[in-house]
C-alpha cells in the first residue's frame, strides 16, 4: 500500500531547507514526504494523488505564496482531498503587519480553508514543532487512516437509528465507516455476511456483527460494564458528563470507591457534541469536546472509578445510605451521590419538524453527520457557542451553511471568537430574528419554512438538513420529590436552598446546607443540571471538583 503524502509548500527556501529536514527525518518511513517551493507544484502533486487513488494525510504551506496562490492551494486541497489536514505555516512572524497576517489566519480558518497554523521550525529537532505535526497526523490516522474504520454500519442513509449509532459511535471517537445498505458496497457486504433480508441497521465490530442491535449489546460490544461491579460504593456519580467525569477523577484519585452511572452508552454529554472547543483552558489548538470526554474517562478509569452503562430511575435515603434505583429493577448503595445528569437539547415543537428527527432533523450531532452534508446546503438554529462550533464545523463539508437565530443580533448569546469565525466564513450567512415554523419532505426534510419575526413574512427553503441547538432542558424528572427544583426542573442547591428555607421547611438538618448540596443531606449537584449553572464546560468541571471536596466535609461530620 502506497504511504499517504504529507506535502509541504513554501517560497522561502531557506526554511523550506529545514522543514524537509524536520519531515524526512521524523516521517519518511511511514508518509511519502515531499516539499516544494511554489503552489503550481504543490497542486500538480495533488492532483496526481487523486488521479492514482492515493492518500493525502496532511497540507502544510504558507498562506502568504506570492499572488494569493495560499488560499487557492487550500481551496484546491480541500475540494481534492478533503479528509487531508490543511495547516498554514507560520509565516505571520516574519509579517511586518502582524495584526493583519493574524487577521487572514482567522478568516481563512473560518472559511474552513485550514484547519489550523503552527510556526516552522526554528532549529533541527524543535519538538515544539513535532508536537503540532504529530497531533495533525494523528488526527488523520484516526478518523481515515489506513484500516481506521474498524466499525461498519450499513443501513438507510435517513434512517433515524443508523443516525443513532453514527452518533454514539462520533461521541465515543471510535472511528466508523458508514455503508448505505442500497449502494453497490453495501450490497456486497452483506452478502460478504451472510446477510438476506437484516434488521437494519448492521453494525459490524471486528468480528462482531450485529442487526439493529440494542444500546446495551453496543455497550457490551465496546467493554462497557452493563451490570454494577459492586453493591456499595463511597460514591455514586450519576451522569457522565464533564461535571460528572471531573467528580469521577478527583473522588477516586482521593480514595473513595467510585461509579459512574450514565444512561448512553458514551460519556460527554452535551459536550461530547462540540466538534471543537477552542476556548477550554489548556487547549490552544482546541479539542473536540468527544476527545476531551473520553481523555477524563480514561483518567478516571486509571484511578479505579467504575463505569455502569445503565439509567437511573430513583433515589432513596436508607439511613446514613443513599440508594440509587435501575432500570430493570437494580439498585446501587452509597454513602452519598452527585447528580451530574445535566441537561437534554429543547425540542422545536413542531410537529411536521420533529417527525424528520434523524432523517434530516439533528439535535446536535453535527461531528457525526458532518460527511454526510458534504456539498448540501444546510441550516442549523440557535445563537449559543455549542450552535457556533456546529457552523464552523459543518462549513467544511457544506456548500452552504445558514445560521437561524432568533434574536436580534449574534453578539449577545455567542462568544467573540466564534462570532468573528462565522463572520469569516464565505459560506456561511445569518438570519436573525427568524423562526422556523414549518418543514416538509418525502423520506428526508428537504424544506424549511421560515418565518422573519420583524415583518411576519415567511418563505420556504430547500434545505440538506437542519442542525438544533436551541438550549436545554435539565434530566431531573427521575428525582424524588425531596429534592427540590426551580420553576424550570433545575435542582436547588446550598444557598439557593437556604433562601428557599427561610418560607418553607426544606432542609432537615441543623446545619446550613453545604454548597452543591440538595435537599437531600449528601446527595450533591454539579453541572448544566444546577440551578444557576453558567452552561460552560470548564465551569462544570469546576463544579464536579469542588463538590467532591464537600463531600469529604459531608462524610467527616455527623448528621444530626
Amino acid at each position: 500500500m502506497a504511504r499517504p503524502l504529507l506535502l509541504a509548500v513554501d517560497n522561502d527556501l531557506e526554511r523550506l531547507k529545514l522543514v524537509r529536514q524536520e519531515l524526512v527525518n521524523r516521517y519518511r518511513r511511514d508518509y511519502r514526504v515531499v516539499c516544494v517551493s511554489t503552489a503550481s507544484e504543490g497542486l500538480r502533486l495533488l492532483d496526481d494523488t487523486a488521479r492514482t487513488g492515493g492518500e493525502v494525510a496532511l497540507v502544510l504551506a504558507d498562506l502568504w505564496l506570492p499572488e494569493e496562490a495560499g488560499p487557492r492551494l487550500f481551496a484546491q486541497a480541500r475540494a481534492g482531498h478533503p479528509y487531508a489536514k490543511r495547516v498554514a505555516l507560520g509565516g505571520w512572524r516574519r509579517r511586518v503587519n502582524q495584526l493583519l497576517a493574524q487577521e487572514q489566519l482567522f478568516r481563512a480558518a473560518g472559511a474552513g480553508l485550514i484547519d489550523d497554523w503552527i510556526a516552522a521550525p526554528w532549529r533541527p529537532g524543535d519538538e515544539h514543532f513535532h508536537q503540532a505535526i504529530s497531533n495533525f497526523l494523528y488526527q488523520w490516522w484516526e478518523r481515515y487512516g489506513p484500516g481506521a474504520a474498524f466499525t461498519q454500519i450499513i443501513g438507510e442513509r435517513w434512517s433515524a437509528r443508523a443516525h443513532k449509532f453514527r452518533d454514539l459511535l462520533s461521541r465515543n471517537g471510535f472511528p466508523f465507516s458508514f455503508v448505505d445498505v442500497d449502494s453497490e458496497q453495501g450490497r456486497q457486504l452483506l452478502d460478504q455476511l451472510g446477510l438476506d433480508q437484516p434488521r437494519l441497521p448492521v453494525v459490524k465490530a471486528s468480528s462482531a456483527v450485529f442487526e439493529n442491535p440494542s444500546n446495551a449489546e453496543i455497550a457490551e460490544a465496546f467493554g462497557l460494564q452493563t451490570r454494577p461491579p459492586a453493591d456499595r460504593y463511597d460514591l455514586i456519580i450519576v451522569g457522565g458528563g464533564p461535571a460528572g467525569l471531573s467528580a469521577a477523577v478527583y473522588g477516586a484519585s482521593e480514595g473513595l470507591r467510585t461509579l459512574i452511572l450514565e444512561r448512553e452508552p458514551v460519556v460527554g454529554g452535551q459536550a461530547a457534541t462540540s466538534s471543537s472547543i477552542r476556548n477550554y483552558l489548556g487547549f490552544a489548538r482546541g479539542v473536540s469536546g468527544g476527545e476531551l470526554a473520553n481523555r477524563a474517562f480514561e483518567q478516571a478509569r486509571l484511578f479505579a472509578a467504575d463505569f455502569l452503562y445503565g439509567e437511573a430511575t430513583g433515589l432513596d435515603q436508607l439511613g446514613h445510605d443513599r440508594v440509587v434505583t435501575l432500570r430493570g429493577g437494580g439498585t446501587v448503595t452509597s454513602r452519598a451521590v452527585i447528580i451530574a445528569t445535566g441537561a437534554t437539547y429543547r425540542r422545536l415543537g413542531i410537529e411536521a419538524v420533529e417527525a424528520f428527527t434523524g432523517a434530516g432533523v439533528f439535535y446536535g450531532a453535527a461531528a457525526a453527520e458532518a460527511e454526510a452534508m458534504r456539498g448540501r446546503s444546510v441550516h442549523v438554529v440557535g445563537g449559543a457557542n455549542s450552535a457556533g462550533q456546529a457552523v464552523l464545523h459543518l462549513a467544511g463539508y457544506a456548500s452552504a451553511v445558514t445560521l437561524i437565530v432568533r434574536g436580534p443580533a449574534l453578539a449577545l448569546t455567542m462568544s467573540d471568537y466564534l462570532v468573528r469565525a462565522i463572520e469569516a466564513a464565505a459560506n456561511v450567512t445569518v438570519r436573525c430574528g427568524t423562526d422556523v415554523v414549518d418543514g416538509s419532505g418525502d423520506r428526508q426534510l428537504t424544506q424549511l419554512t421560515l418565518r422573519d419575526k420583524a415583518s411576519g413574512v415567511s418563505e420556504t427553503v430547500p434545505t440538506g438538513g437542519l442542525f438544533v441547538m436551541i438550549g436545554a432542558e435539565p434530566h431531573t424528572s427521575w428525582l424524588p420529590p425531596a429534592i427540590l427544583r426551580d420553576s424550570w426542573g433545575y435542582v436547588l442547591t446550598g444557598p439557593d436552598l437556604q433562601e428557599v428555607s427561610r418560607t418553607d421547611t426544606v432542609w432537615p438538618e441543623s446545619r446550613p446546607p453545604l454548597p452543591f448540596e440538595t435537599s437531600i443531606p449528601g446527595v450533591f449537584a454539579v453541572g448544566d443540571v444546577r440551578h444557576g449553572g453558567s452552561k460552560r464546560v470548564a465551569a462544570a468541571v469546576g463544579d464536579g471538583s469542588a463538590a467532591v471536596r464537600l463531600l469529604h466535609e459531608y462524610l467527616t461530620k455527623p448528621s444530626t
